[in-house]
């Protein structure tokens, strides 16, 4: 199959490099890509058609929230099997196992294209690697929605900073996502933990508040929504965006607003190079394609997230997801070193 034309001006200067053009005829011999991406249909969607349709190369895509892909990988090489390419998923995922696993490669060396190698092209002017040796990348770092609200039960002004929860007034009317499991609560209190005018004194007081810890995403909003509870504390933000686009009455309270802000996370938007891929020219022109502003764009339009390009718009998703600069990162390696801290301060505030 022919590569189909584009409109994007990174491609014309990109296909007149003979080390581009090399990479994507040996590519075609290939045939095919193996990928690991997150789990749904829409991620699968973009993360295999728009490539499919301009290179003429198949994608073996399995899906995995994320957890599964390492014990995988692991048992494939333990049998001698090298089967993928490239994996897409969550930080957590990359810094706890596939990095310290020692399955991946380096990423630089297979950057070809010149825009994607160029550091003006990323927020902060240079790319962000989550490791010194610069083999897992974030594509996609937003600010997270952290507190939620029905609005006909509480208002946004209501909250200034997150030291307002502690109001007796809030006592017995707060869902919290359970932050001893991973998800959205557990990020909202390493976010508090590592935040200097919270940690874990905030963390302590809030468990004072007779709050009701839920394990369940659509059963917390459900909740808020139902005006069965006021507010929401570490919900998933999708998850209330989908809800509120039904016309349940549930919003977040815009982080701009609270005076520590929100955390910032790439959600499932990390991508890594396989070492000893089977398929080496289809991998390095997949990296490079999933890195481009089209694929960005398109990317981060599915998720809601923001891309870490600068040129890719961010006009899909609300104001306040814009990174802020300077905001607390909840998934580096700084964040998964306090993670037992946290659960630690967790259970101390709520019970085992």
């Amino acid at each position: 199959a022919k590569p189909v034309a584009s409109s994007a001006p990174a491609k014309p200067a990109a296909s007149a490099s003979p080390d581009w053009q090399q990479t994507v005829e040996a590519a075609k011999k290939e045939g095919t890509v193996a990928v690991f991406g997150p789990d749904g249909t829409d991620m699968h969607d973009v993360l295999t058609a728009p490539f499919e349709k301009e290179f003429g190369i198949k994608v073996e895509y399995v899906g995995d929230p994320g957890p599964g892909v390492p014990p995988r990988i692991n048992a494939e090489r333990a049998a001698g099997k090298y089967l993928w390419d490239v994996v897409v998923a969550g930080t957590s995922t990359g810094l706890t196992a596939l990095i310290p696993g020692k399955v991946l490669d380096p990423m630089e060396p297979a950057l070809i294209l010149p825009d994607v190698k160029d550091p003006k092209t990323w927020r902060g002017g240079a790319m962000e690697f989550l490791d010194p040796d610069r083999e897992m990348l974030v594509m996609s770092p937003f600010q997270r929605g952290t507190l939620f609200i029905n609005p006909k039960l509480a208002k946004s002004e209501d909250f200034k900073t997150y030291k307002d929860l502690l109001d007796p007034k809030w006592r017995g009317k707060v869902v919290l996502d359970d932050p001893r499991k991973s998800g959205p609560g557990q990020a909202t209190f390493t976010f508090f933990y590592l935040q200097p005018d919270l940690g874990p004194t905030f963390i302590k007081a809030l468990g004072q508040q007779q709050l009701t810890v839920v394990k369940d995403f659509q059963q917390e909003v459900d909740m808020v929504g139902q005006g069965r509870l006021p507010v929401l504390l570490g919900g998933a933000d999708f998850v209330v965006a989908a809800r509120a686009r039904q016309g349940v009455p549930i919003e977040v309270v815009d982080p701009r607003g609270i005076k520590e802000g929100s955390d910032v996370s790439p959600a499932n938007g990390a991508v890594a190079l396989v070492n000893k891929q089977p398929h080496p020219n289809a991998a390095k022109v997949y990296l490079n394609w999933l890195l481009s502003k089209d694929e960005q764009t398109a990317f981060a339009k599915v998720n809601g997230y923001i891309s870490a390009r600068v040129d890719v718009p961010t006009d899909h998703a609300p104001a306040w997801r814009v990174p802020q600069p300077g905001a607390i990162k909840t998934y580096d390696s700084q964040a998964i070193a306090v993670r037992g801290k946290v659960l630690a301060a967790a259970e101390d505030a709520l019970g085992k």
